[in-house]
């Protein structure tokens, strides 16, 4: 019945999560795991809104495609809508012990944060986390990680 009510999203395994952490993939892409898990709907124009299946405090706050890697205060708020028994899973799942003090830029940490509420949203659902599954062609890391991939949004 929610594949009837939403877009299919990618679907989640170790070795996806591990390459958006790695900024393997586009700012873009790791909103596109997101977007649909919280009821955004592609419109046909390259912009995701708000669908029937977003809640009401996303669909208020967000109307149209929350940014969560170059912009702030939806990174935060994916932040605070993990559960407190999942603000862990990062770490107790794919044994990430956090970026180090010259790799401490907003697009990783913004990244580790999508990558915790992916794993917090497979908790809720009761879904394990497989191993492998497919992943899109994978980028080099960026050569300046602050700006990103060629295409990602500026940071602000």
């Amino acid at each position: 019945m929610e594949a009837a009510t939403t877009p299919d999203p990618y679907p989640l395994s170790r070795v996806l999560l591990e390459a958006v952490l790695t900024d393997r993939t586009s700012d873009r892409f790791v909103c596109e795991l997101i977007w649909p898990r919280l009821g955004y709907w592609p419109d046909g124009s390259g912009t995701w809104s708000a669908g029937p299946a977003t809640g009401a405090d996303w669909r208020e706050s967000f109307p149209i495609e929350p940014q969560f890697i170059a912009e702030r205060p939806p990174s935060v708020k994916l932040t605070r809508s993990i559960a407190k028994e999942h603000k862990q899973l990062l770490k107790e799942q794919l044994g990430f012990a956090g970026y180090r003090i010259g790799e401490l830029y907003p697009r990783r940490t913004r990244r580790a944060t999508a990558v915790n509420w992916l794993l917090a949203h497979l908790a809720e659902l009761g879904e394990p986390l497989p191993a492998t599954g497919p992943v899109p062609p994978l980028l080099d890391q960026p050569a300046d990680p602050v700006l990103g991939h060629p295409g990602d949004r500026p940071i602000s």
